[in-house]
């Protein structure tokens, strides 16, 4: 017997039936739109090349940057210049194999690519899920592919205005002698920073998994506040990796966004706690 799936319409009842490669039809359409869409990014990439490798990638490097000016600022009013005051890095980047920098190009393509196209990925994505979801499901959702999309481009920015420019300033001024010095390979730098930023963009959504993870029943507001000193341990020693400087306000610029959004988290699944008491009493009555 061959495997078959309902869709439903806009009354959110099962509308038809759809076998097994219809639905692998339906996925590849998804996938081909969304490609194409991160194709369409890189090239807007390639074509402004300069700007996106001396500014954007290499950006965290110069002593320009706005995130050491900014910091620097706030510095000198908490008399706090040696924490916060940054002065970017005097490396020399090298490129040690034949092929390196143009792969790196290209991987700078990609990335950047999919970073501009993520709302339209995600869009196709939830337009793959969307007719298998009930009506009263779909309300649940209002709104989704605009909080995930702000929260994934929040974390983006966090992670590369505020971890980069710290992680990488600590590696860039750190030495074991004073002879030994400091040179990158443009590979190892851009294999530094894109999981820095693309990893902080994904934790970002936190909120929505734990929203995601309540509505399903798998966790409840006073699960996540009782097992909160853990989290909070845990953050703090993510902090702590991420921003390997020895100062405490460099590691606390780091966790206080992830505590946030931790403790947010606690307060939108005792809503949806609440929100199913109500539905279930309306039920009853």
């Amino acid at each position: 017997m061959a495997l078959s799936f309902f869709r439903r319409g806009n009354n959110g009842e099962p509308k038809a039936e759809m076998s097994f490669i219809d639905h692998l039809e339906a996925l590849r359409g998804h996938l081909f739109r969304s490609v194409l869409a991160i194709l369409i990014g890189a090239i807007v990439i390639a074509f402004n090349k300069d700007f996106f490798v001396k500014k954007v990638l290499l950006g965290p490097t110069h002593a320009d940057f706005p995130t050491y000016r900014v910091f620097c600022r706030i510095g000198k009013a908490l008399n706090l210049e040696g924490a916060l005051c940054m002065k970017g890095l005097n490396i020399q980047m090298q490129s040690i194999g034949v092929s390196t920098q143009f792969s790196t190009f290209i991987s700078v393509m990609l990335v950047g690519g999919i970073i501009i196209a993520f709302p339209y990925i995600f869009l196709e994505f939830w337009r793959f899920i969307k007719p298998a979801l009930s009506r009263k499901e779909l309300q649940n959702t209002r709104g989704l592919i605009f909080w995930v999309s702000v929260l994934f481009f929040t974390g983006v920015f966090f992670g590369y205005f505020i971890i980069a420019p710290y992680t990488l300033n600590f590696f860039g001024n750190f030495q074991l002698d004073e002879n030994i010095e400091n040179r990158w390979t443009i590979a190892s730098y851009f294999d530094t920073v894109i999981p820095l930023v693309l990893g902080t963009g994904l934790a970002f959504q936190l909120p929505l998994v734990m929203i995601l993870l309540a509505k399903i029943g798998i966790v409840s507001a006073s699960y996540l506040r009782r097992v909160r000193k853990y989290s909070i341990i845990i953050i703090l020693v993510v902090a702590a990796i991420i921003t390997p400087g020895p100062d405490v306000i460099s590691q606390m610029t780091v966790a206080i966004p992830l505590l946030l959004l931790y403790e947010i988290s606690i307060l939108l699944t005792k809503r949806i706690e609440r929100e199913r008491k109500e539905e279930e009493d309306k039920e009853w009555s």
